[in-house]
């Protein structure tokens, strides 16, 4: 599998990571993107290191840094909220409202029968997502997120318990049905850094959105805002 690059530089790989692809080898055996690293040193002695997280269903833009120096900087740039993120994904429905903001506290709870999952919570971590519809086919809307913070599994709850329609083929907040994944596509990427230009990406969108009658978004409505 070759994983598309989106962006290098001496501090930097922004990679396009396929949606099902987990970061890391899951416990049961299989591929992961560790199964990469070697190829994604690109001549550097040390493999890169994930800055942040995407789940595994999850495809689109993940920042990977190519020292322990600019791994501490980026890191640090999530910490605080310096990082501007843009996220498309399909709705399993149409929302009542075209845009808005969702600000639930979450919380993780985990229990024998049903695992893990996020749930809202009035003394969970803070969490806020700005979001709009772009467009709608056959009862299902694309709409833009643009997290202003990143906790775990974020936009999926924001979608299911903020906007009230879960995302399409979300095992876990929706019905698990219409889509072979959950359908969220990390499309865009920015973070600044001082003395030197940014690190800007734009993952094209994928080819399964496409497949549900959603066009390609314009730089203008999915750029690095």
């Amino acid at each position: 599998m070759d994983i598309p690059i989106l962006y290098e530089d001496g501090e930097a790989l922004v990679i396009d990571k396929p949606g099902g692809l987990p970061i890391e080898q899951p416990r049961a055996g299989g591929r992961s993107l560790e199964d990469h690293w070697d190829d994604l040193r690109l001549g550097f002695q040390r493999p890169p290191v994930p800055v942040h997280r995407l789940d595994t269903d999850t495809s689109g833009c993940l920042l990977l840094a190519r020292n322990p120096k600019a791994l501490k900087r980026f890191s640090a740039a999530f910490e605080q909220r310096l990082v501007e993120k843009l996220y498309l994904g399909v709705l399993d429905g149409v929302p009542a409202m075209s845009e808005g903001i969702v600000e639930l506290s979450l919380s993780k709870i985990s229990s024998a029968s049903e695992g893990w999952r996020m749930i809202p919570a009035r003394k969970g971590k803070p969490a806020l997502t700005r979001w709009r519809v772009l467009d709608e086919r056959e009862g299902r809307a694309l709409v833009e997120f643009r997290p202003e913070t990143g906790r775990t599994h974020q936009i999926r709850v924001h979608a299911a318990s903020g906007i009230g329609v879960p995302l399409l083929g979300d095992p876990v907040y929706g019905r698990n049905k219409g889509a072979r994944r959950t359908m969220l596509h990390a499309a865009a990427l920015r973070i600044g850094r001082e003395g030197k230009p940014p690190v800007v990406a734009q993952a094209p969108m994928p080819a399964d959105f496409e497949a549900l009658g959603f066009a390609p978004v314009p730089a203008e409505q999915g750029g690095d805002g």
